[in-house]
């Protein structure tokens, strides 16, 4: 990868950012970050690539970081922007990561995320297609999620060829996006590689997700809301992992094909908030001396909450030789020492984006 000129979508967002970081700082790429900005686009979370977020640039101009990481404020339905992007940057690759995300959100605004996440999936297709014709090694790469597969009983997990089966707005669109991408390659021949993850965690995650969620309601002793019984089940990956794997795919990855990413870390969404507040209880106790877990509040479920996922990632460990290098017990205690330790970066979001409240009631 070094010296390989990618464009990032959402690179602004929680896994995006943590792609640029990996990119810039180990891998020596050249990196073109677009992102629209939206409420979950943080340009603090690339500081530790380079990029000074106090001096963003105006909407459609293009600012350039110390460590050469460029950032477009755009949105990517925008076909005319996405194709000067292009023309500009000349990318080798694209990690097409830019999309709305929060399921609670695509109950609330379906519309949105059919937007970006459909329509704008189609946009940079298009624009991609054509750069493609004139240079025959450029690579899409479409990531995604388990969430397209449905939901899983007690036992099985997703393979590549698990059919899909979405139940939220969210899964839908972004199932959506991934026929859009193999339609492209199986149409018109455009190289492409789509991954599908599981459920990421890490630092700068934005705080609307359960795991950021968990520990700020904490450090600030509010409730915490735990769906139904909690007995949900997610496969949870470090985010660092999962962007390794997605560099390792577009490196020597087949075209054409799915990759599925996942950490072998199942636990229960109650399970999950009791280790968060068992870690809390050891580096940060209340003063009362009273645990954590006696925040837990019982709440109704979201309507069409999927019970199960768990991935088999084999082919991608068998065939590219992918291994994780975090389980969950040593990346929730990572996560939760890095929002200890980085208030500055999620203060300003608790103050005046998103102070915790309930989303997606349905």
């Amino acid at each position: 990868m070094k010296n390989k000129r990618c464009i990032v979508t959402g690179g602004c967002g929680f896994i995006g950012s943590a792609l640029v970081r990996h990119l810039v700082n180990d891998l020596g790429s050249k990196v073109f970050v677009i992102d629209k900005l939206t409420y979950a686009g943080v340009p603090e979370s690339l500081a530790e690539a380079g990029f000074d977020a106090s001096n963003l640039p105006q909407r459609g101009r293009i600012s350039i970081s110390e460590k050469g990481v460029s950032l477009l404020i755009a949105d990517i339905c925008d076909t005319e922007m996405m194709s000067c992007a292009f023309r500009e940057f000349r990318p080798d690759t694209i990690f097409h990561l830019a999309a709305e995300s929060h399921v609670d959100r695509s109950i609330d605004a379906p519309a949105e995320f059919v937007r970006t996440n459909v329509e704008g999936t189609a946009s940079l297709l298009q624009v991609a297609h054509e750069w493609w014709r004139e240079n025959p090694s450029f690579v899409f790469q479409h990531i995604s999620t388990d969430e397209v597969y449905g939901s899983l009983g007690k036992e099985g997990l997703f393979t590549e060829n698990t059919p899909y089966a979405p139940h939220s707005p969210y899964s839908a669109s972004k199932a959506a996006s991934d026929h859009l991408v193999r339609a492209w390659h199986d149409t018109y021949g455009l190289p492409v590689r789509i991954t599908n993850c599981s459920n990421n965690y890490g630092p700068y995650h934005f705080p609307e997700k359960l795991i950021p969620l968990v520990i700020l309601n904490c450090l600030e002793g509010k409730s915490i809301p735990v769906y139904g019984s909690g007995a949900n089940v997610r496969d949870w990956l470090y985010v660092d992992d999962h962007v390794k794997a997605l560099c390792l795919v577009n490196e020597k990855g087949r075209d054409g094909e799915t990759y599925n990413v996942g950490g072998r870390n199942e636990r229960t969404n109650l399970e999950v908030v009791k280790t968060v507040c068992s870690i809390l209880d050891e580096l940060r106790p209340r003063e009362d001396k009273t645990a954590y877990e006696s925040l837990i509040t019982y709440v109704k479920d979201r309507p069409g909450h999927d019970m199960r996922y768990a991935i088999d990632p084999t082919k991608l460990m068998d065939e590219l030789g992918w291994r994780p290098q975090e389980n969950f017990d040593t990346g929730i205690r990572k996560t939760v020492q890095w929002y200890l330790a980085n208030e500055w970066w999620w203060r300003p979001i608790r103050d005046k984006r998103y102070s915790g409240e309930r989303l997606g009631r349905g």
